[in-house]
This record gives C-alpha cells, sequence and structure tokens, in this order.
C-alpha cells in the first residue's frame, strides 16, 4: 500500500478494504496492514485482486471520497462515487483553461520542459554508462542543444512559439536516439519515427511500449476526474486522448525509451521477436511481447524519489501523482503544475 497526496493507493493483491468505525482499513489475508483516518483520505485506487467491504463504500460515497477500480495491470475498470463530488468543477476548469492560450500555455511549457531535460538526463546516462562507445560526440552536441532549447522557452510568448521548440528538441533527441544503441546493432537501429505501422524493429517497441504508458496515463487522468480528451499541449481530435498525450512527453524517454534501449542492449529482446507482414509493418510474436510485457511491470515496481513529493514512490504511480497534481493545479491549490524532472 501506497499513500500519497491524500490518495490511498492498493496494490497488494487479495487485499481487502474496509469500514472500521471512522477509519480505512486494509487486510490482507487477515491482518490489518494499514489504517487511516477518513479525514486524511482523499480517494482510494485498487489495483487488481483487491475488494471493497459494501460499507466502505456507502462510507466513502457519504464523505466525497472516490474509489477507482483498474486492472492490476494498471487500466481503468470502473470507479465508485457519490452523489457529490467536484470533478465537475474540476473538468469545467481544465475545459476553460484549455480554451484559453495562455492558460494552456502556462501549464504546456512546463511539460515541454520536463520533456527536453529528461531527453537530456537520458542521453547523460548513455554518455556515463558507455564513454568511449561510437557516437559520443554526436551525443555531447545533442546535450547542449536540448540545454539551449529548453532555455528559450522562457521567453515564449505564444503556445505554437513553444510547441516549435518542442518539434525542434524532439528531431534533435531523434537524432542522437541511434547512438544509444549499442548492441544488435545490424537487427536494431533508428531511422525515423514511423507509426501507423512501424517500419522497423525498434519503431515497433517504441510503439508497444508508448501504448502501454498511454493505458497507465489515462487511467490515471480518470481517477481524478480529469477528461483524457482535452489538453492543453495536444489540441483536441476526435478520438485522440490530448490531455494523456501532454502528461505521456514527461513519461517516454525515461521510462518507454529507456526500457527499449535496455532489452535491446542486454538482449533480452532480439529479432527473432518479430515478423515483417505484407504491408512492410513490422509486429511481435506473442513471447517477445511477454517479455517486454514482464519486463515493463517489473520497471513499474522499481522505486525512485518523487522531485516534488521528495519521497520514494514506485514508478507505476508516478502517471497518478502528476495526474493529482495537475488536478490540484486546476481547483487552486498549487501556483504551477510541477512536471515530473527524472535525476
Amino acid at each position: 500500500m501506497k499513500h500519497h497526496l491524500n490518495t490511498l493507493y492498493v496494490v497488494s493483491q487479495g487485499a481487502y478494504i474496509a469500514k472500521e468505525s471512522e477509519t480505512v482499513v486494509v487486510r490482507v489475508d487477515g491482518a490489518a496492514r494499514l489504517q487511516l483516518p477518513i479525514l486524511a483520505v482523499g480517494s482510494i485506487v485498487c489495483f487488481g485482486r483487491v475488494s471493497c467491504s459494501p460499507a466502505l463504500m456507502h462510507f466513502c460515497g457519504e464523505r466525497g471520497v472516490a474509489i477507482s477500480f483498474l486492472s492490476e495491470h494498471g487500466r481503468f475498470l470502473a470507479k465508485v462515487v457519490g452523489p457529490v463530488h467536484g470533478n465537475v468543477l474540476l473538468r469545467r476548469e481544465q475545459y476553460r483553461r484549455a480554451d484559453d492560450d495562455s492558460g494552456s500555455r502556462a501549464i504546456a511549457i512546463p511539460i515541454i520542459a520536463a520533456k527536453v531535460m529528461n531527453g537530456r538526463t537520458s542521453i547523460l546516462r548513455a554518455l556515463r554508462d558507455r564513454p568511449e562507445a561510437s557516437g559520443a560526440e554526436a551525443l555531447e552536441r545533442a546535450c547542449g542543444t536540448l540545454s539551449a532549447l529548453v532555455g528559450g522557452l522562457a521567453g515564449c510568448e505564444s503556445l505554437d512559439a513553444a510547441r516549435g521548440i518542442e518539434g525542434a528538441s524532439a528531431r534533435e533527441y531523434f537524432a542522437a536516439l541511434d547512438h544509444m544503441i549499442v548492441q544488435q546493432k545490424e537487427d536494431f537501429f533508428f531511422r525515423e519515427r514511423t507509426r501507423r505501422p512501424p517500419l522497423d524493429r525498434f519503431n515497433a517497441l517504441l510503439s508497444f511500449v508508448y501504448t502501454l504508458v498511454m493505458h497507465d496515463v489515462v487511467a490515471a487522468l480518470e481517477c481524478v476526474g480529469l477528461d483524457p480528451a482535452v489538453g492543453f499541449l495536444h489540441r483536441d481530435r476526435p478520438g485522440r486522448p490530448g490531455l494523456a498525450l501532454d502528461l505521456m512527453e514527461e513519461l517516454r524517454t525515461w521510462l518507454a525509451d529507456r526500457l527499449v534501449l535496455s532489452l535491446i542492449n542486454l538482449r533480452q529482446i532480439s529479432a527473432d521477436d518479430f515478423q515483417t507482414l505484407e504491408n512492410a509493418a513490422v509486429v511481435m510474436h506473442d513471447e517477445g511481447r511477454k517479455r517486454l510485457l514482464a519486463a515493463y511491470q517489473k520497471r513499474k515496481q522499481e522505486e525512485l524519489l518523487h522531485p516534488f513529493l521528495e519521497e520514494k514512490v514506485t514508478i507505476g504511480l508516478i502517471p497518478h501523482i502528476q495526474a493529482q497534481l495537475l488536478a490540484r493545479h486546476l481547483r487552486g491549490d498549487l501556483d504551477a503544475y510541477p512536471p515530473f524532472l527524472w535525476k
């Protein structure tokens, strides 16, 4: 169990949550593992085989504490809320900000800055791990360029100008990405981003992991009451989860890209795990997908120090924490949205 920002995250499989007087009790195998007063709980998020007593649901509904149910892998399933809750006000504020250029820019610029700096950190990690590897000079140049680009965000007077810097940083980062592939170079390489369909093995891996991260981010936004479709950096498009894509920008390089690079460089994924279809699309075989999913879930269980909370959290909870920080900013509890910066 984890308790962050007044949200109780229950990840222990088989856990049972019940009401005891004015408290919430989490039991595993009949033993109480955690007990919190209801006043200290803002919401409850249950992952996988976690059940709640009817009395607790009634209790939480009366006190305005939402209970969200997700699959063990983080896919949003359902939410139990009482008759009165603040999500409508939160979403109205989200829509107002999204319709205002300055309001959108105030949220989009920190997100872009985090994306650029996290990409730079990823490149620096690659240089630190293999300082003598081929392409080190290109990686060093990319770091310098990314630092200069993020410095230009402060002077952006429009959202389009900020998007221009985001696009330039993405091109610079992707140009350096191939140099971070140091094993199986004959089978894995990166020339450009290709989607729908991916045309090489590296892009196939990226697309698959990006989909996993997207599901986690959408679930996190649903849990806090934000609309995943209405973003600040990514504009509305039918069927596109714009806000989920916004928050994903902070996570792509250090969560998705680094996982893909590790799988290749540690030879945990090989060319035999892929096939090319008649339309030139490259897809993974089932066994490769299983290993990738296992690696992703293992990665989500690792802990790191959250730079804003200044406490250790599991990586799998970071999308939920960032979604709640964004909700708090929109409600006026935080002066600005604090994006996730990987260190």
